[in-house]
C-alpha cells in the first residue's frame, strides 16, 4: 500500500469534496480520484460513496479513517524522532501517568532522570491506567505509571512503593477533627467510590478494606479519578477512602485522617513494553528502580 494513498484518503475524508481535497494536496483531481480507486481496489472495500454532488464515507471508510490517521501520526512521529537524532539529541520518551500518581514519586523520578540524562526529552502524558495499558500494548507509549500491581503478560513492570489508604472527610464532618478513626465509625456513611470499569484494582482494594471490617459501603457517587473523588468529598457529596499521598493535592474543604484499622495499600507500578524499547528507556527504568528502592 502506497503511503501517499493514505494521505490522499484522509484529506478527502476530511473535506468530503474532491476539489477542496485536491487543492489541499496541491494536485489535480484526476490523480486523487485514481489514488482512491486504487486504494479501494487493493482493500477490496468501498471507502466512499460519491456522485456528481456529494462525497460520503461508508461505514468501512469511517473505520479505515481512524486507523489511517493513527498510521500517519506514527509515521510523522517517527520522522520527527529521526530529525531530532540527526540534530545531535538522543531522543524522546513519552511516559504516561495517572493524575493521582503525580502526588507520589513520579515527578521525582522524571526530574532525576532529566538531571542525569539531559539530552533525552521526557513528556508526561496524563491517561487512565486502562488507556496506558492499551497504548503500551500497541506500541504508542514508551512507558506508563499506572495504578495496580499486575501488568498484562506482554508488558514488563516495576513496582513502586505502595500508598496507605486514609479516610477522606469534608472538613465540617463531625469526625473531621479526630487524629484517627476506625472504619466502623464510617459504617453508616455514604461513600464516593472509584469507578470499577476504569481501574478495577483501585476499586477492589477499597472494597477489600471494607470487607475485612465487615462493612458494606453505600455508594453515593462513582468517579473516574482519585482527585475527582476528593473534590466530591470537599463539596459534601460523601466520604471516601483514598491514598494518603492525595493529601499533597492541597484540596480545600477536606481532611485526610489515619485509620486505626489494618488497611490495604494502593499499589502502583511503572510498566513498559519490551517489544518497543528505545535505549533511553533502559536508563529511565534504572532511575525509577533506584528511586523506588530509596523510598522503600
Amino acid at each position: 500500500m502506497k503511503l501517499h494513498f493514505l494521505r490522499y484518503f484522509v484529506v478527502l475524508a476530511e473535506e468530503l469534496h474532491f476539489g477542496r481535497a485536491a487543492a489541499r494536496l496541491s494536485i489535480t483531481q484526476p490523480p486523487l480520484s485514481n489514488a482512491i480507486k486504487s486504494l479501494e481496489a487493493e482493500l477490496d472495500v468501498q471507502l466512499l460513496i460519491r456522485d456528481s454532488k456529494h462525497v460520503d464515507l461508508t461505514q468501512a471508510g469511517a473505520a479505515f479513517l481512524d486507523e489511517a490517521r493513527q498510521i500517519l501520526q506514527r509515521i510523522d512521529r517517527a520522522s520527527q524522532m529521526a530529525r531530532v537524532v540527526a540534530k545531535g539529541k538522543r531522543g524522546r520518551l513519552e511516559i504516561g501517568t495517572t493524575s493521582s500518581l503525580v502526588y507520589r514519586e513520579v515527578p521525582r523520578i522524571v526530574r532525576r532522570f532529566s538531571d542525569e540524562t539531559p539530552e533525552v526529552d521526557v513528556q508526561l502524558i496524563e491517561m487512565s491506567s486502562a488507556d496506558q495499558i492499551d497504548h503500551l500494548l500497541r506500541g504508542q507509549l514508551h512507558a506508563g505509571f499506572v495504578n495496580g500491581d499486575a501488568a498484562p503478560p506482554k508488558l514488563a513492570s516495576l513496582a513502586l512503593r505502595a500508598d496507605e489508604f486514609v479516610a477522606c472527610l469534608p472538613d465540617d464532618h463531625p469526625l473531621a477533627g479526630r487524629r484517627q478513626i476506625s472504619l466502623k465509625a464510617l459504617a453508616d456513611q455514604r461513600f464516593v467510590m472509584f469507578s470499577r470499569d476504569v481501574a478495577p484494582a483501585n476499586y477492589d482494594n477499597v472494597i477489600a478494606v471494607f470487607s475485612r471490617a465487615g462493612i458494606h459501603p453505600v455508594t453515593a457517587h462513582a468517579a473516574r479519578q482519585w482527585l475527582t473523588i476528593v473534590a466530591l468529598v470537599a463539596n459534601g457529596m460523601g466520604v471516601s477512602l483514598v491514598p494518603r499521598s492525595l493529601a499533597r493535592s492541597a484540596v480545600h474543604g477536606v481532611r485526610f485522617i489515619k485509620l486505626t484499622d489494618r488497611v490495604a495499600t494502593a499499589p502502583a507500578m511503572l510498566v513498559w513494553n519490551p517489544r518497543y524499547h528505545p535505549p533511553a528507556l533502559d536508563v529511565f527504568v534504572h532511575v525509577a528502580r533506584r528511586e523506588a528502592a530509596s523510598t522503600a
